[in-house]
């Protein structure tokens, strides 16, 4: 992928739900749930303070993280789905 945010904005790629509930039942495509959890693809260089100073994100290419329902901007780069959001959006990295 050729495309980098700016500022303090991440490039997130949903991570695919689950097909069956826990008691095994088939969950159809339109009855799904958009997933709050994704992997991060990009980064960008920071946010600006008042002085100018770049200050890094605590999030990295490689992630995943846990956001909000609503959170972002969907987007389709080269055929894929990704959500374009700020760090602030992001409600923690899961390990």
């Amino acid at each position: 992928m050729n495309f980098r945010p700016l500022h303090d904005r991440v490039v997130v790629e949903r991570l695919e739900s689950e097909e069956k509930t826990a008691g095994g039942i088939i969950i159809p495509d339109t009855a799904k749930e958009k997933p709050m959890q994704g992997k991060i693809v990009s980064v960008g260089a920071g946010a600006r303070d008042e002085q100018g100073k770049v200050h890094p994100l605590d999030v990295k290419a490689g992630d995943t993280v846990l956001f909000g329902k609503w959170s972002g901007t969907e987007v389709k780069i080269e055929g894929t789905d990704y959500l374009i959001m700020k760090e602030s959006d992001i409600m923690g990295i899961l390990t």
